[in-house]
């Protein structure tokens, strides 16, 4: 055995020599390889470019364990792969398969066993073609025959050839034996995944969303009813109580869960751009268009589409927003052909759409097909109950993010109990994550928490009812001040006052101001313009 490996003449060193190089080749592809086909294709090219091994090709035995078919291969084409298809026993292939041993084939065209099924030699043009095949094993069992053609006369020896690819062989068997068990991690890894996604299915209620109030309850049995329909769904409720989590719950649980979920915040792009990200835009439909764009409405297409903020969509986009409600169908900028799409339209508002369509800021036909499925989410300080868990999950989550070790005192939990929470959950999460971003301490207490809560009890002002419902009706999320007011005044006084005392607050730099009172620069603006609420000149 030892007198065959050594090299009979100094020809066979320079041959040696590019076996090492493929070899080195081969191992280093598999060791960074990440998709499987791809690098057993790779290693066949490297055979084909190194060694000159023409049509390498990788046979496997198929998953339900009935036939061998090419899983890879270097020279053939597409529909001769898919030739490749032979019984366990059939032809050269099933013979190595069966016995577990390579075989060569010093002629094809005089072998009655060598079959050609995928027809890839018929036009060359060659006295002899040699066939060389080995088998591949895993755990002493084949799995498969690695196969490549020599076009070399009778005389060539072909021991060094097999003993090589045998080597390879072991390699593709190992390699393929580390990408099964990967697989196997994998699903392993979505199991479990989806093992705790149920358990905090069940812990947290239904569709993923904190509470187990009784308010929440009655908004998690609203969802199940509305989920499967096609209907329009309008949720309406302060900002911060979770609007988007229940767009997406809806999705979640509807047919259309296998298709995108789309959200469009309609204040905070202007209204030219705004349009143009709806409903798309053709190259050259304006200044900067430079190429042609799909719209969310073509992205959500079998899918669902989440409106938030719809109280502040402009005049204009309202009458497109009703065509694509009644009839599927709109025209992307710029273009005259008409699109159709299949969506289900979800919306959401803090304010009033009813007064707005008294106002003429919003069309009335809109409101009536929008509102088919009303939806109303409480606020944080009608679903107290809730508190705990809520702050019990965010504070878990920002300890984990923050890798830090905090606690609520118990006079901090008691407070955060009463506080009124205008800005909702969105407001709670936040505080909890600045809490234990900005704390050196292992315990809170009520003087870590930021000044400007003030006291946990509602706002007092001679009008807090209505005060408080002008705050929520226009997106305004800090207390309402009526010190300046006369003594009957308006809803509209009211926020007229809270706008532009927030602007003097800030310098009248309209976006802080705007981030005080948890508005949108969209949104400030518009209120500046229709209070005419011009900057003093000094």
């Amino acid at each position: 055995m030892d007198q065959l490996l050594v090299p009979t003449a100094p020809a066979s060193y320079p041959l040696e020599a590019l076996k090492i190089q493929a070899l080195s080749e081969i191992c280093q592809l598999i060791g960074e390889a990440v998709h499987l086909d791809t690098a057993l294709a790779r290693v066949l090219q490297i055979l084909h470019d190194i060694l000159r091994m023409d049509r390498a090709t990788l046979v496997l035995l198929d998953p339900h364990r009935q036939h061998l078919e090419i899983k890879v291969s270097y020279g053939l084409t597409i529909e001769e792969e898919r030739r490749g298809i032979y019984g366990l026993t059939e032809g050269i292939c099933g013979q190595i398969f069966q016995t577990g041993s390579p075989c060569v084939v010093p002629d094809i065209y005089s072998e009655p066993l060598f079959l050609n099924r995928t027809g890839s030699r018929t036009t060359i043009k060659k006295e002899h073609i040699s066939f060389i095949g080995v088998p591949v094993l895993m755990a002493q069992k084949p799995v498969g025959v690695l196969t490549v053609d020599r076009l070399f006369g009778p005389e060539t020896s072909f021991k060094e050839d097999i003993s090589f690819l045998s080597v390879l062989a072991t390699l593709i068997s190992q390699f393929i034996a580390l990408h099964q068990a990967i697989i196997r991690k994998e699903k392993r890894l979505v199991e479990e995944n989806r093992s705790l996604k149920a358990e905090l299915h069940g812990r947290f209620n239904r569709h993923y969303i904190i509470g187990q109030s009784r308010l929440m309850q009655e908004v998690f049995a609203t969802i199940e009813k509305v989920a499967p329909s096609r209907a329009t769904a309008l949720l309406l409720g302060e900002s911060g109580t979770g609007k988007e989590l229940v767009a997406r719950a809806i999705h979640e649980a509807s047919p259309r869960r296998d298709k995108n979920f789309v959200k469009v915040n309609c204040a905070a792009l202007p209204e030219n751009l705004l349009e143009s990200e709806l409903f798309g835009h053709e190259k050259g439909a304006f200044t900067g268009a430079t190429a042609s764009r799909v719209g969310r409405f073509e992205l959500a297409d079998g899918g669902t589409i989440f409106l938030d903020e719809i109280g502040e969509l402009p005049l204009a986009l309202q009458a497109k927003l009703l065509r694509v409600l009644q009839e599927h169908q709109f025209e992307r900028l710029g273009s005259t052909r008409t699109l159709k799409v299949d969506v289900r339209i979800i919306a959401a508002t803090n304010v009033n759409l009813e007064e707005a369509v008294a106002n003429g800021t919003f069309r009335n036909d809109l409101y009536y097909r929008l509102n088919v499925l009303p939806f109303h989410l409480p606020p944080l300080r009608e679903r107290k109950s809730d508190i705990p868990i809520l702050l019990n999950h965010f504070l878990r989550a920002s300890i984990e993010r923050n890798d830090k070790e905090v606690e609520l005192s118990q006079e901090v939990l008691d407070f955060l109990m009463d506080y009124y929470w205008p800005g909702n959950v969105r407001e709670l999460q936040n505080l909890i994550e600045r809490l234990v971003i900005l704390t050196d301490k292992n315990i809170l207490y009520r003087s870590d928490l930021p000044k400007e809560m003030g006291t946990a009890l509602p706002p007092q002002t001679t009008a807090a009812s209505p005060a408080r419902s002008a705050a929520t009706l226009h997106g305004l999320e800090t207390k309402v001040s009526t010190g300046n007011l006369p003594a009957h005044h308006s809803l509209e006084d009211i926020e007229r006052a809270e706008i532009k005392a927030a602007l003097q607050r800030n310098g009248w730099v309209k976006a802080r101001a705007a981030r005080d009172l948890g508005l949108t620069q969209r949104q400030i603006g518009y209120r500046i313009k229709k209070f005419k609420l011009d900057r003093p000149e000094f």
